[in-house]
Formats: C-alpha cells, structure tokens, sequence
C-alpha cells in the first residue's frame, strides 16, 4: 500500500517533466524551422537549441515556489534528455557498441553549457549570454544581439506560461 503511494508522488513529477521535455522539444523545432539566423540545420544545432531550451526550464523550475517537487522534476528532465540523446544517435545509425561514448560527449557538452549559462534571467543584451552564443557557432552574420532578443522573449514566455 505505501509502496503504490511512492510511487504515484514520483509519478506526478515524471508527469509533469515529460509535459514540459515534450514541449522543449516542440519548442525547439518551431524555432529552428522558423528561424533563418542559423548557419546549418542539423543534428548540432538542433541539440544547441534544446540544450538552450532545457536549461531555461531547468531554471525556471528553480525559481517556482516548491522547489523541492522541482527538483525532482529537473532531475527528471535530466534523465529524459540523456534518454532521448541516446535514442535519436541510434537512429542517427550510431551502433551498440560506441553509443555510450557518444552519448557521454553529448552529456558533458551540456553540462559545459549549463556552467557557461549565465545566471541573468534577462538574455537581452547580456554579454555573458552573446559569448555563450558565439560558443555554439550556430549563428550567421554575427547577428548575436538580435538573436539573443528572440531567446530572451522565448524565455520570458516559458516563465509566464504555467504548468
């Protein structure tokens, strides 16, 4: 009996994470099919866009009230984006046999960009956030300023929409 009840609160969580994992991922497509600024669209810059967009979650998710039930959920989400990393490489044609290695670069990638993400929630403008930009070498024409406006408004949406 308690067993099940664990188990339904750890499920609330999975619930929610999955939501917003899916929405990253929606997200992520619009914005790289709508948006022109992008040098190549491909596997890199694709994994740069939901990188971009899971830390912004990650974050907000810190600044709502129940932290603790958040971080449950970002770890979630964590899980979600190394488990998703792992299937799309599969089907990228990458084999059995070095999956883990690529799947670990992949990881560390991320977690790099997570301690070069700067801790300013207003991206507009922010240095810190255009040499994050430039880290990536997603973007044509030096155009980081402008960029760096459409991730911010992105962001402030993903703030103002409630779960």
């Amino acid at each position: 009996m308690i067993l099940k009840y664990l188990k339904k609160k750890e499920n609330k969580e999975q619930i929610i994470a999955t939501e917003q994992y899916n929405k990253i991922l929606s997200e992520s497509k619009i914005f790289l099919n709508d948006n022109n600024f992008f040098k190549v669209k491909d596997y890199k810059t694709s994994f740069e866009i939901v990188s971009i967009f899971l830390i912004m979650f990650i974050r907000k998710n810190l600044i709502n009230q129940n932290r603790t039930k958040y971080l449950k959920v970002n770890d979630e989400l964590i899980s979600l984006f190394i488990s998703d990393l792992d299937e799309s490489l599969r089907e990228k044609g990458i084999g059995d046999m070095s999956i883990g290695k690529y799947v670990k670069s992949y990881v560390k990638k991320f977690y790099f960009r997570i301690s070069m993400f700067p801790n300013d929630n207003n991206l507009y403008k922010n240095k810190d956030f255009i040499q994050y930009l430039k880290l990536t070498h997603l973007i044509k024409n030096d155009n980081y300023v402008y960029v760096s406006r459409i991730f911010n408004d992105k962001f402030s949406n993903f703030i103002n929409t409630s779960n």
